[in-house]
Order: structure tokens, then sequence, then C-alpha cells
């Protein structure tokens, strides 16, 4: 019997390998906190990345992700949010609406 990778437990299957990446990014549209938050990815792929945040998102929750170059922007749901060792959190996103160039 083959064995399975525990590394990450979430409850999807990833389409697309993430390629590790530090872009500069803007979140806007959390419910409890208006307001656009400015940070980076830390890994990337065409249908999504991987964002640091210092605001906890609920799964499923709708937000706007637009690079800082202006270059790409798109509608973007929650797939996860995950606390990180010390503050903040990492949020999967999923692209919905892409507009523009994208890194990958």
């Amino acid at each position: 019997m083959p064995v399975k990778s525990n590394r990450h437990a979430f409850p999807f299957n990833r389409v697309e390998r993430r390629i590790p990446m530090e872009i500069p990014v803007l979140l806007d549209g959390h419910r409890r906190m208006p307001g656009t938050e400015s940070t980076f990815t830390e890994n990337v792929s065409a249908r999504g990345a991987r964002v640091v945040s210092t605001r906890r998102w609920e799964h499923g929750e709708r937000l706007t992700f637009v690079s800082r170059t202006g270059e790409f922007r798109s509608s973007a749901r929650v797939a996860y949010c995950e606390p990180l060792q010390g503050d903040g959190f990492a949020i999967g996103v999923e692209f919905l609406e892409p507009k523009g160039r994208w890194v990958v």
C-alpha cells in the first residue's frame, strides 16, 4: 500500500504546482476590517497564490487581489487561512476573474 504524505492536510487537491515567489500585492474586501492591506505572496501559480496577511480571513470569503505594479487584478476566494508562528496568517487565494499580466 502506498504511503500518503500528510505534509499539508488541505481539503482539496492542487491543480498546479506552486512556485516560491515573493510578489508585492494589495488585498481588499475584508468583512470586519475595511481597508486595503499591502502584503506579499509566499508562492504563486496561474490560478492563485499563498499570501501573508495580518488579518484572519474566513474560508470562502471574497476579496480583491491586485499586484502593486497594477499589471494584474482579480476577484478571489479564500481557499484556506492558517495562523503563522508569531503574528499573521497565511491565506490561500483562488483567482476568480483574473485580468492583466500575472507572473506565471
